[in-house]
């Protein structure tokens, strides 16, 4: 559904996606790993009509998204969630929730209903701030208000960032409940292990470019090398 074909994005003199090109599917996890800096959250930012290609096509259902609005495209299905959270501190649970629905008229109150139902802890905290939340409770405000807006692909940046394993598994849970239910989801993180083991396929990002595609079995020596060098990988390899 999302098709993603020799991307090039530069920012002044730098380009920062050098003919990246990538898929997914309804109904699968695809993780988008690498170091920090390699291009991550630019293809993330690219493909939600943030930033803008200098070369190459974004497409969703066979229609074109590199020349859309970011508002366009969240309409379409194609949602993120950005890095860092930015929920609205100052608002309530409930008001947040709310504008992940800005401008749909039908399914609004349904969509909430599910998103409390798959975390049920913001239920309870519906009439508080976002800022007085934990930060896994945002995280968890933050699915939620993407969820609100239908996507039929959910684009995440950094799901663990700044968070504690207990709570990074939850969320995963949460991910692969979403999975099952048919949401394909585009998944960058910098903390591999727990991508590996829910995701259908990896893409690592290497300066810019694809380094390796394949399945989640095939990628832990790609990344030792990618993210440690090759004689450090060797050594852990021993």
């Amino acid at each position: 559904m999302l098709q993603v074909a020799d991307l090039h994005v530069r920012f002044g003199g730098i380009e920062a996606l050098r003919g990246v090109s990538l898929r997914a599917e309804p109904g699968e996890i695809v993780a988008v790993l690498g170091r920090n800096g390699a291009g991550k959250s630019t293809l993330l930012r690219t493909i939600s009509g943030v930033s803008r290609p200098w070369r190459g096509t974004v497409s969703w259902k066979d229609q074109r998204l590199d020349h859309l609005s970011a508002a366009a495209i969240n309409r379409l299905g194609v949602v993120q969630v950005p890095e860092g959270r930015r929920i609205l501190g100052e608002l309530s649970v409930r008001d947040n929730l709310l504008l992940g629905g800005y401008g749909r008229r039908r399914g609004r109150e349904e969509s909430i209903r599910r998103v409390l139902d798959l975390f049920p802890v913001l239920e309870e905290r519906l009439d508080t701030s976002g800022a007085a939340l934990s930060g896994g409770q945002q995280q968890m405000l933050a699915i939620g208000r993407g969820l609100v807006a239908a996507p039929q692909l959910l684009m995440i940046d950094e799901l663990s960032l700044g968070l504690a394993p207990i709570v990074v598994e939850e969320l995963a849970h949460r991910l692969e409940r979403l999975r099952d239910e048919g949401i394909g989801i585009l998944l960058v993180e910098q903390e591999y292990p727990l991508a590996l083991r829910i995701a259908n396929r990896v893409y690592v990002i290497e300066k810019g470019r694809v380094g390796w595609a394949g399945p989640p079995s095939g990628a832990r020596d790609v990344l030792v090398s990618s993210y440690f060098g090759r004689q450090s990988a060797a050594r852990l390899g021993r």
